[in-house]
């Protein structure tokens, strides 16, 4: 069973930064970051495959960079401009070449003044 472990996030004034960071048990093809707040669906926010190739939700096109270390199979999300509507649970997610899908346990982060 692949695992996969978050950590970061945390709380931030509007216009700060904050890292994210995931690590799996072993590569896994394509690897992103969603994110969910109560009573909403969990929506995507920036994938990136094992080629480097990457997607971003218009709503973070500009503040947010993901990133992959294939080696050390760990993906990255920076988050920089912070907005108080990035506030949210954030998941780890890993997707096989077949679309078996693995999640992490979720980060809370909180921007607010």
């Amino acid at each position: 069973q692949v695992q996969l472990v978050e950590s970061g996030g945390g709380s931030v004034q509007p216009g700060g930064s904050l890292t994210l960071s995931c690590a799996a048990s072993e590569t896994i093809y394509t690897m992103g970051w969603y994110r969910q707040v109560p009573g909403k669906q969990r929506e995507t926010v920036a994938t990136i495959t094992q080629n480097g190739r990457t997607y971003y939700a218009d709503s973070v096109k500009g503040r947010f960079t993901i990133s992959r270390d294939t080696a050390k199979n760990f993906v990255y999300l920076l988050m920089n401009s912070l907005k108080p509507e990035d506030t949210a649970v954030y998941y780890c997610n890993g997707r096989g070449i077949i679309g078996t899908e693995y999640w992490g346990q979720g980060r809370q982060v909180t921007v607010s003044s």
